[in-house]
């Protein structure tokens, strides 16, 4: 079953949404993203004795796991220790024991593995929220399920992901799993959770691989036409899965101003995806600005926080030139997404200047045109 024992090296790129946040945690409900140009990398490779072993550039030390009845506890590690590294490699973790459920239904061995992980979507220990959560996911699937000799279709890959992922916070739609292994502009679809993780506890992770998981839809995009991606920082991480929480927790959900805010957001999404397709970068820029108003009114009426002062001033720049912009993801800091007339440089320099002022960092980043390969 193994091929060869060398050491295999998966990377997968970080991404952003274009359009659909928040939304799109509901199943069927579409979003955009784009992967861009920044990577995390996961190397496995053998390792003498029992167990994992798994390293990180973004932690002080290695830390070694053994399996107990299918699950990956830490070895020799007090209480303390041992919940704040968990929480650190959590993602990590989950993709290995997810791997190895597959592996064990197939009657074939985990071996013992040295794990180890790189990140070009943090830099100095900052963190870009360029979704490394979501990309050691997927890397860490495709290395080790390649390491173990598992040929694994691109799909087959996304749902070893999604449950894996899912395993740890069933509310994240999985839309960085998507851009991480699809690469590209795409147009993405949550499937239901809920559901397949039940499917794979009733009958396996072989089976739920196989079954059509309702309300999933993955699909490329062409780029814009005639206009380019700008990326800016504002300084501040944010973290998605409690914001996210957070809406999930008001009794906002349910209201008429919830059912408003979805089916506003559907439909500029799929107008959105229509624009795309058709080469219409006009049509493209206004449906963007309408999804910058419909996430400022879920602000105004839920009071999340998902526009900061920076957040705001960056998409004011880039609108004062004719241009798009708005947060991307759950908001409340991490990255805006500014879409501009590629053909007018001078604007865009104009807008960096403007963000500098404001403490946004623009970032050099670019579409990344593949995702995670076999």
């Amino acid at each position: 079953m193994m091929t060869g024992r060398r050491p295999v090296v998966r990377r997968a790129p970080g991404k952003l949404f274009v359009a659909g946040e928040y939304a799109v945690v509901e199943p069927g409900n579409p979003a955009i993203l784009v992967a861009v140009d920044r990577y995390l990398s996961v190397t496995v490779s053998g390792r003498a004795g029992s167990g994992v072993v798994i390293s990180s550039d973004l932690g002080p030390r290695e830390v070694r796991w053994q399996w107990r009845d299918g699950r990956l506890d830490m070895d020799g590690e007090d209480e303390d220790d041992a919940r704040r590294e968990h929480s650190r490699l959590a993602h990590v973790v989950s993709a290995i024991e997810t791997v190895g459920a597959l592996l064990a239904e197939r009657g074939l061995p985990m071996p013992a593995l040295s794990v180890s992980v790189h990140s070009a979507l943090h830099e100095a220990g900052r963190k870009y929220g360029l979704g490394s959560s979501g990309a050691v996911t997927v890397a860490s699937v495709a290395a080790v399920a390649s390491y173990c000799g598992l040929a694994l279709s691109r799909e087959a890959r996304f749902k070893l992901a999604l449950l894996a992922t899912a395993r740890l916070d069933p509310k994240g739609s999985g839309g960085d799993l998507a851009a991480g292994t699809w690469g590209g502009w795409i147009a993405y679809q949550a499937p239901d959770r809920d559901a397949v993780l039940d499917l794979a506890r009733r009958r396996g992770i072989e089976e739920a691989l196989a079954a059509p998981w309702p309300h999933f839809a993955v699909r490329r995009l062409p780029p814009p036409n005639n206009l380019c991606l700008e990326v800016g920082w504002s300084g501040k991480p944010a973290s998605t899965a409690s914001l996210v929480s957070g809406l999930h927790q008001r009794t906002w959900r349910g209201s008429a101003s919830h059912h408003t805010f979805m089916k506003t957001t559907t439909d500029l999404v799929r107008a959105a995806i229509g624009a795309l397709e058709a080469g219409d970068g006009p049509g493209l820029l206004h449906q963007i600005r309408r999804a910058r108003h419909e996430l400022a009114r879920l602000d105004d009426e839920v009071g999340l926080g998902i526009f900061t002062t920076e957040l705001t001033a960056l998409c004011d720049a880039v609108e004062g030139v004719g241009g798009a912009a708005k947060p991307s993801g759950a908001g409340g800091g991490d990255c805006g997404i500014a879409l501009l007339d590629a053909g007018a440089p001078h604007d865009i320099a104009h807008v960096h200047r403007r963000w500098a002022a404001a403490g946004v960092l623009p970032l050099p980043v670019r579409p990344a045109l593949e995702g995670n390969e076999e």
